[in-house]
């Protein structure tokens, strides 16, 4: 399998390394910058459990190098898919699939879906329809991101948790392109399973990160404080009920409730958000992926969503204030 990695930072690289260093598939990686001359001079360097492993897949600067593939794993942050969407188009084939590893709703959540929403664009993420235009929703698999790891240096990624993909076609089948890109994940040491609801998997991960990661960037405070403040507490429970009506409302079913799920973040402890941590490096936050979303829903249903629409426009004052809207 000839399989490129477009955006290969912390969990771009980490899924690089393990398939280079399994010979699980022909990996090529697109970067830029000191990341890539350090991958080009020195190879990849993964520190995990550990251990310091370097591989050397291939590394290039631009799509025209690496040529046609048979996989391409997106994981962008939500927010330069437009603007790279045309350059992802140069890497497919007749036949390539895209696996769509980035937080949050993907522009392809109506490709299949059935019902009266069925290809229905997603503007929040899908501006003016750009992404699908140059990735086609039927392109897609949905691959849902599980791990921690950061890139520390240039060529070097530090893996500090998980090892779970969770993948899954739009419309639910188990197609022969989604089953060998999990025996090729799970060769590299993933576990890779194939779920037949995708959405729902979508939306358990993303209910955490439309409340924390929002209530984060406006408080600056991390996951242990957020969630042991009763008051911010309230807000994220708030909000994260909210999108569960809605989401229930797009057939969308959550195997545990929201208690369970702010129990399992306050586990964590202090915990920096990405967004968060964005915010204090002066980059675009993922916005309207991860909450912007739930809004243009809540319209599409016609469900009230009170708390989520208040902590939006505060968050978006925020990022003007910084100077990143």
């Amino acid at each position: 399998m000839r399989l490129c990695v477009f955006g290969a930072g912390a969990i771009g690289g980490l899924m690089a390394a393990k398939l280079a260093a399994a010979e699980a598939a022909e990996v090529t990686i697109i970067a830029r910058g000191p990341h890539l001359a350090a991958m080009q001079a020195h190879g990849l360097k993964l520190r995990s459990e550990g251990t310091e492993t370097v591989v050397r897949p291939r590394c290039v600067a631009t799509p025209e190098e690496a040529g046609p593939q048979d996989a391409v794993i997106v994981t962008l942050k939500a927010v330069g898919l437009p603007g790279a969407a045309p350059q992802i188009a140069k890497l497919l084939g007749p036949e390539t699939a895209i696996v769509s590893a980035v937080n949050g709703i993907p522009w392809w959540y109506f490709h299949r879906i059935g019902g009266a929403h069925e290809g229905r664009r997603v503007e929040s993420v899908d501006p003016g329809g750009v992404v699908s235009a140059h990735l086609p929703p039927e392109r897609a698999i949905g691959c849902i991101v599980y791990p921690a790891a950061e890139v520390p240096e240039p060529g070097v990624i530090e893996h500090s948790y998980g090892d779970r993909f969770t993948l899954g076609e739009p419309s639910g089948e188990r197609t022969p392109r989604v089953e060998a890109l999990s025996k090729a994940l799970m060769a590299a040491g993933f576990k890779a399973p194939v779920r037949p609801r995708i959405r729902d998997e979508i939306w358990v991960k993303l209910w955490g990160n439309l409340a924390f990661n929002p209530i984060s960037a406006l408080t600056l405070n991390t996951l242990d404080q957020l969630t042991g403040d009763p008051g911010q507490r309230e807000v994220a429970r708030n909000m994260m009920l909210e999108a569960q009506a809605i989401a229930e409302s797009l057939g969308v079913r959550f195997a545990i409730d929201v208690d369970k799920r702010i129990a399992g973040a306050a586990e964590v402890g202090a915990h920096r958000t990405s967004m968060l941590q964005d915010l204090e490096r002066g980059r675009p936050m993922e916005i309207e992926a991860l909450l912007g979303v739930v809004v243009e829903f809540a319209e599409l249903t016609g469900l009230p969503a009170p708390t989520c629409r208040t902590v939006l426009a505060l968050l978006r004052a925020r990022a003007r204030a910084a100077g990143l809207l």
